[in-house]
């Protein structure tokens, strides 16, 4: 059973390759959903994904990749969304 995740994450997150390395990160993970910049600075990742991956990418999401600073994360459940692949919004 799939898990459905809404993370949002806070701080040096745009303009820093957050989105890719979030969608580079979800392939190797075979992660399902998108991700965004949101207007206020944030980025909100969508995640459909069984328990053990969803664990390792929220963990992931936590730090992000080396040139961002993650600040605060806020994860909660979200509706099942049927995603066919993880992709990257603009």
């Amino acid at each position: 059973m799939n898990l459905h995740r809404k993370i949002l994450v806070r701080g040096r997150v745009q303009g820093v390759g957050f989105r890719d390395a979030t969608w580079r990160k979800a392939m190797e993970l075979g992660i399902l959903g998108s991700v965004r910049n949101l207007d206020d600075g944030r980025v909100e990742i969508l995640a459909s994904a069984k328990s053990e991956l969803m664990e390792q990418f929220e963990n992931w999401c936590r730090n992000g990749p080396p040139h961002a600073r993650v600040d605060q994360i806020q994860i909660s459940e979200s509706s099942s969304v049927d995603f066919l692949e993880f992709r990257v919004e603009y």
